[in-house]
């Protein structure tokens, strides 16, 4: 029989192995894009006529190394950066190593899209940073040729009737902090859950779905909470007194993996929990590192917190949420003032008012408090923890939460001009041209 609290201690030695010491803490970050046609909008498969395998080859091309399954390219690497595929083709941008300043990662993203908005324009294609597709339906997405995600596609038939959507059609920014202690790791895990409402709803950029308006709000919300709830939504253990690595890994122990990647092959495995499967005394590194990617709550922990209710925003958007994250989570007098403030919170009050943000969205409440209020609150916190020259990062957002708006509100004014008018400032081929040469000098 197979020892549970071995498995346990696998997990719980594993956390532990990745804390560092505050002045070493960095943020990792993940954007992902949606390429489509200019004149329609809809989305660019990986297998069409100048599609997106096509891109690949030519970023390949450029000197980047490609990342194949077989002969199917699907992914690139150069010496700091890491270029991946979504199920539904969604272009995945994140760099090797995390970065300690905010500069660091907009000098590598502007490095990026200065290599591929060119190779699109001569196709006619934008990159584009909304939660949904703005134009394509499910049913018009393939799904790329990568192993893992067709096991995922059969799993998820009898799982949430948004799972498909989940995989296909959305796109996401999320960003990593690092724990210092277990005791650092609970603060922060705690802290970000609690405001999981707050979160969604301050970053909602789905506008359209499925083609049409999305007339309710925080659709990635409402996808993930159709999808699997297995596996997403907030981990109900989290407020338990007795929460932290042990926990977190009885969690991913009593969760089905789906599939189980040893790093030479990978075996489907359906409704088997990881316990039934992991062996404590014969695993390897890359077979508990996946384990912990197949499960998809608002909050993930691997190496560091992953943080995962954010919709994909262009820049200088995108730069926002991290100054946002790194101003409240690694400044310390506002990491202990957040994590007094959340002590009486249950994770029935966290749920209850996820489901309120999809009917009212900025403007639902939370524990009787407006949720546009609690942002406001939030981004000020976050500026003063920040250092003097990164300041300039979060004022998109300041802006537009002072004027209590989120980036679905934004596209909602202009979607009477045309869908495209309305989603133009998601665009990155114009984003760039706007944005890039002002805003070291322009509060934008």
């Amino acid at each position: 029989m197979v020892d549970y609290m071995k498995q346990i201690d696998i997990f719980v030695d594993y956390f532990k192995s990745q804390e560092k010491h505050p002045k070493d803490f960095k943020i990792g970050v993940e954007f992902e894009h949606f390429i489509v046609d200019k004149k329609t909008l809809k989305s660019i498969n990986y297998y069409d006529k100048n599609g997106v395998k096509d891109t690949l080859k030519q970023l390949e091309a450029l000197g980047w190394k490609g990342i194949y399954e077989g002969e199917n390219i699907l992914g690139l690497s150069n010496e700091t950066q890491v270029i991946t595929l979504e199920p539904g083709s969604q272009f995945e941008f994140s760099i090797k190593k995390p970065k300690r300043e905010i500069r660091e990662i907009e000098k590598e993203y502007i490095t990026f899209l200065e290599e591929i908005i060119p190779i699109l324009n001569k196709k006619d294609q934008y990159l584009v940073a909304m939660g949904y597709h703005p134009v394509s339906k499910i049913q018009d997405f393939n799904i790329i040729p990568k192993e893992r995600y067709h096991y995922m596609y059969e799993y998820f038939k009898s799982k949430g009737s948004h799972a498909h959507n989940m995989m296909k059609g959305t796109a996401a920014l999320q960003v990593a902090v690092d724990f210092s202690s277990q005791q650092d790791y609970i603060k922060k895990y705690r802290i970000i859950s609690a405001l999981s409402p707050v979160i969604y709803a301050i970053f909602d950029n789905s506008y359209y779905f499925e083609g049409e308006i999305w007339e309710k709000h925080n659709l990635r919300s409402f996808i993930w909470e159709n999808t699997d709830k297995d596996r997403s939504g907030i981990v109900k253990e989290t407020f338990d007194e007795d929460f932290g690595y042990a926990k977190y890994a009885q969690y991913i122990l009593n969760t089905p993996p789906i599939l189980i990647d040893t790093g030479e092959k990978v075996h489907y495995t359906g409704n088997k929990l990881v316990k039934d499967i992991l062996n404590p005394d014969s695993y390897t590194q890359e077979e508990l590192e996946h384990i912990l990617t197949m499960v998809f709550p608002d909050v993930r922990t691997k190496k560091y917190i992953e943080i995962r209710m954010m919709d994909s925003l262009p820049y200088p958007f995108n730069l926002s949420v991290i100054a946002f994250w790194k101003g409240l989570l690694y400044h310390q007098k506002n990491l202990d003032l957040l994590y007094d403030k959340i002590q009486a919170i249950k994770v029935e009050e966290v749920n209850e008012a996820k489901k309120e943000i999809i009917e009212k969205g900025l403007y639902g409440t939370f524990r009787q408090k407006e949720i546009v209020e609690i942002g406001k609150i939030l981004v000020d916190l976050a500026k003063q923890g920040l250092e003097s020259y990164e300041i300039k990062y979060i004022y998109p957002l300041e802006k537009m939460i002072k004027n209590g708006k989120n980036p679905y509100l934004l596209t909602k004014e202009k979607a009477t001009i045309g869908k495209e008018e309305s989603i133009d400032w998601c665009i990155l081929n114009h984003c760039i041209d706007k944005n890039i040469n002002t805003s070291e000098n322009k509060k934008i």
